[in-house]
């Protein structure tokens, strides 16, 4: 019981230090919470979509992926281009910044452009497939027969963060009711996108698997130092 506890912590502890840095997806449902749109589906949607790859990371899928860089170059190849138009868009609401309108939920795109924002920001974003295939599965497979329990803690810090972000955004709505304040927060989600899509956009002796979904370096991260044995990130330490 305890080893399956260690485990559940383990996967509950990584899981946040990885996500809770602003990065693509982040930024996204930070938004989405401030404007109140569609909070609950684009939360559910991230929430399940965590728990879809983490359950294929601890199962092993990961470690297949991590030996084919074709796909993990076609992989940075779409999710670079597509943070790079999406910073785009952000950088041009930055210039024509507008004040939240405060009338009600729902007030902005509609249901279906959310919907298929948040599957695009999420599926085709390289950093989602780094943390939750290769490096929570590499570390998950460190904890032996408990790495369910791994996993399931991993997708508990999950539905936390994620509901945590986006009901609790609605904090800061008074503060976003001035023009100015949106185009600070739309300048910061422009940097972060093209950032992170021109860090991911492929060079020849580029490695995919040095940064992670929030943009920060996995190598020698001390996440997982302490499973059962010794794990290997899916990632140089040398770098």
């Amino acid at each position: 019981m305890g080893d399956v506890l260690f485990s559940l912590g383990a996967g509950f502890g990584a899981t946040m230090a990885l996500i809770v840095a602003i990065g693509a997806q982040n930024a996204f449902v930070l938004r989405q919470g401030i404007r109140r749109e569609a909070v609950l589906v684009v939360v559910l949607i991230c929430i399940f979509s965590d728990a879809i790859l983490v359950s294929l990371g601890v199962g092993g899928v990961g470690a297949l992926v991590g030996t084919s860089p074709e796909a993990l170059t076609i992989v940075a190849l779409i999710g670079g281009a597509f943070l790079l138009c999406y910073g785009a868009l952000a950088a041009r609401r930055a210039f024509k910044p507008a004040a939240l309108e405060t009338g009600g939920p729902e007030t902005g795109g509609s249901l279906r452009r959310i919907v298929l924002t948040t599957l695009a920001i999420t599926w085709l974003n390289p950093h989602v497939y780094l943390d939750t295939l290769l490096l929570l599965g590499a570390i998950a497979a460190g904890h032996g027969s408990d790495r369910w329990a791994f996993g399931v803690g991993a997708v508990s810090a999950s539905v936390l963060w994620f509901l945590a972000l986006g009901f609790g955004a609605r904090l800061l709505s008074g503060f976003f009711r001035k023009p100015s304040s949106w185009r600070v927060l739309d300048g910061l989600v422009a940097a972060t996108m093209i950032g992170l899509g021109w860090r991911w956009w492929p060079a020849p002796d580029h490695d995919p698997t040095a940064n992670h979904r929030d943009g920060r370096r996995t190598a020698g991260s001390p996440i997982g130092t302490r499973a059962r044995g010794r794990v290997l990130l899916p990632c140089d330490p040398s770098q």
